[in-house]
């Protein structure tokens, strides 16, 4: 976690963050927990640069099988 916010980089709130990308609040909140997303304090509010929306939605893909799989419709 950086001391200092990017002026040129747009932060977002967790429910922007979960919004965007389909995970459950408290997943968020606890890869924050575990530092697994990058986020900044902002008084109480905790705000997380949108680049990691892309980064976090690349993982996820990179999981997914991309076989398509056999139904028997062929």
């Amino acid at each position: 976690m950086s001391a200092i916010i990017k002026a040129s980089e747009r932060y977002i709130r967790v429910p922007e963050f979960v919004s965007r990308t389909g995970l459950a609040p408290a997943t968020v909140r606890k890869k924050i927990a575990r530092r697994e997303i990058s986020y900044h304090k902002v008084g109480r509010c905790v705000v997380i640069p949108e680049s990691e929306v892309v980064r976090v939605l690349g993982k996820r893909r990179e999981a997914v099988s991309l076989t398509p799989e056999e139904d028997g419709a062929a």
